[in-house]
């Protein structure tokens, strides 16, 4: 079952679905949307990572546009598309981060913390994980990067030390091979980082919702992340 919750930022109350697991505690994990918003294949990726054994919140960061349900229809992608263009990118990450500070003190979450997040997501959970080292607050025990659409502008520019995954497909229709390479060179000088390519995958390979699935990649990279987790996140 998914609670409707809000997480209280500078400019107000940003909602946010909140699920628990079956033991009703656990580590924490925040999820960070796709441009669609907190869709449907969103949610079923959070209620997953709840059985998991994970306290997991999705946060509406398209909150500040007005906007707290998903885009759909044949033009999604371009609504999508227009509200990255439009949101404070910065704005954005306070807001993750301030989701990331609203989990780690929840009742319920009795160990560490982590994020997944996918394709826009993506990008913004590196930038989160990096703002949090950067102004001294507690960092991310885990960060799992689904081709992060952000992070051709940000590899070279936010240095993440939090352990950290990537997916990245091959044949990405945003995203060339040549890039992912740089991204790929990029992250792994920290230690901590765990970088995975999928041949033949396009941008949104995990999201099953779309033509881009490939059901192959994603199966192999939701087994990397589940292992990625319970070994940074362990489960009681």
């Amino acid at each position: 079952m998914t609670e409707h919750v809000t997480i209280t930022t500078d400019a107000g109350e940003m909602p946010a679905h909140l699920w628990l697991p079956p033991s009703g505690q656990g580590p924490g994990i925040v999820v960070l949307q796709e441009i669609f918003g907190v869709s449907d294949y969103i949610q079923r990726r959070a209620a997953q990572l709840a059985e998991q054994g994970y306290v997991v919140v999705a946060p509406e960061i398209f909150w500040r546009l007005g906007v707290t349900s998903p885009v759909e229809g044949e033009d999604a992608l371009q609504q999508g598309m227009g509200l990255v263009q439009r949101l404070d990118w910065p704005a954005a990450v306070s807001d993750a981060a301030a989701t990331v500070e609203w989990l780690r003190d929840r009742d319920e979450v009795t160990a560490g913390v982590g994020a997944v997040g996918f394709c826009f997501g993506g990008g913004l959970g590196f930038n989160v994980a990096g703002h949090l080292e950067s102004d001294g607050s507690a960092p991310l025990d885990a960060l799992v990067s689904y081709y992060g659409s952000a992070l051709p502008g940000l590899h070279d520019v936010v240095t993440v030390t939090a352990p950290s995954l990537h997916h990245f497909g091959l044949a990405d229709s945003f995203i060339d091979t040549e890039t992912v390479r740089r991204i790929e060179a990029s992250v792994t000088v920290q230690p901590a980082t765990v970088f995975e390519t999928y041949a033949g995958a396009d941008h949104a390979f995990d999201n099953d919702d779309m033509p881009w699935h490939d059901p192959a990649s994603s199966a192999l990279a939701w087994a990397t992340t589940s292992e990625f987790l319970r070994e940074r996140l362990p489960v009681d």
